[in-house]
């Protein structure tokens, strides 16, 4: 190796050479990282970046709110496009739903009580947790939870009084209904009203409140006004939901494992008719059109939707909607049924005109419940 010397010392050219490109890498280094060829990091290039702005929260004109009750989610769809527009977290079992009537806030019955299906063992289950039990408050204009309010244990299905200051919600575990005051977020009222309450609703033009107990076979019907149960009228065994005529005094109940549909006078509050489904319909929700003249049952398990014509009592059409097919909906026009699929995890659009499904729409998992909400036109 070639060796200079400088001064009485001797320095080898691989020294001298060394030397050399460690004066030019300290010159460079704040331009050029040495034997990396890339350009020295400054003190802002090494603050992480921000985190990207969430784009603005858009309500629908027509929103579509599912509730999923495993994930524990709400679905929320644009009824013009059909497609998702976004996610909000709820909490525990989120089922039963019913708007404000301004259409701004969403009201959810949440449970603490362990799911269990046909035929579970529910000693093999784990305990409640109560502290779960509630109705969620969602504001739709800035698509999040803002509040629960307590209600009783095991919540189910919910409904709102005609001038939108309280809620009506079906106890399961607890055999009660309970009234709740929105302003103050107080139980005021209970109600008993039999064994495994399910579908709650209100009475057109009346107020009064409704009732299915599954256990008993009955519709319980409350006099809100006086306080007190008026009626308990018999039905199919257990009965789910209930559904109102929107031009006469009709209500219909679908009957379960009875796979029926009972027809019931709502001034005399008395049976007129039972309406058969079809030897294996488990009839679950049900819905009037707007026009009056057709009821539509989903049936769950057997995963139909049933029309039901109001004059003749009859089925006059059945339309395949989909997996389990439970929650369902009908757009204000009458065009369009809505239903909730809980094994597939989607929502399917359902044609009236044609009887078809024109569409399925991925939502979250364990979908259940459904509502159709319109904005107030500005």
């Amino acid at each position: 190796m070639p060796v200079f010397r400088f001064g009485g010392t001797e320095i080898d050219l691989l020294s001298r050479r060394r030397a050399h490109r460690f004066a030019l890498c300290s010159i460079a280094a704040l331009a050029v990282a040495c034997g990396s060829g890339q350009p020295a990091s400054s003190p802002a290039e090494n603050t992480p970046a921000a985190a990207p702005t969430a784009p603005p929260w858009i309500t629908p004109a027509v929103g579509l709110y599912v509730t999923n009750e495993t994930s524990g989610d709400l679905t929320v769809i644009d009824a013009a496009t059909l497609t998702p527009s976004g996610t909000i977290a709820l909490g525990k079992r989120p089922r039963g739903i019913v708007a404000s009537l301004d259409g701004a806030r969403l009201y959810v019955a949440l449970s603490g009580s362990p799911s269990a299906g046909p035929g579970v063992d529910e000693s093999t289950l784990p305990p409640p947790d109560r502290s779960k039990d509630g109705i969620g408050v969602v504001d739709i204009h800035e698509g999040r939870l803002v509040g629960v309010l307590p209600s009783g244990t095991d919540p189910e299905q919910v409904a709102i009084s005609p001038d939108g200051t309280q809620l009506f919600v079906s106890n399961e575990d607890a055999g009660l209904a309970s009234t709740i005051d929105i302003a103050s977020a107080k139980i005021v009222e209970n109600f008993k009203v039999g064994g495994e309450p399910e579908g709650v609703s209100i009475e057109p033009n009346v107020g009064r409140l409704w009732v299915t107990s599954e256990e008993d076979n009955a519709v319980v019907v409350i006099d809100l006004q006086a306080h007190r149960v008026v009626k308990r009228v018999t039905v199919g065994p257990r009965p789910r939901n209930i559904a109102f005529l929107p031009n006469a005094p009709r209500a219909y109940v679908p009957s379960e494992t009875g796979h029926t549909l009972t027809l019931i006078d709502t001034k005399r509050l008395v049976p007129l008719r039972t309406i058969p489904l079809g030897e294996g319909m488990r009839a679950m929700g049900v819905v009037a059109a707007p026009d009056g003249k057709r009821v539509y049952v989903s049936t769950g398990r057997s995963q139909m939707v049933l029309a039901v014509d109001t004059t003749t009592h009859k089925v006059v059409a059945s339309i395949e909607a989909g997996q389990r097919p439970w929650g369902i909906a009908i757009a204000d026009d009458g065009h369009t049924l809505y239903t909730a699929n809980g094994p597939s995890n989607d929502l399917s659009v359902i044609d009236v005109a044609s009887g078809q499904v024109t569409k399925k729409i991925p939502v979250g998992r364990g979908p259940w419940g459904v509502a159709v909400v319109k904005q107030p036109t500005k």
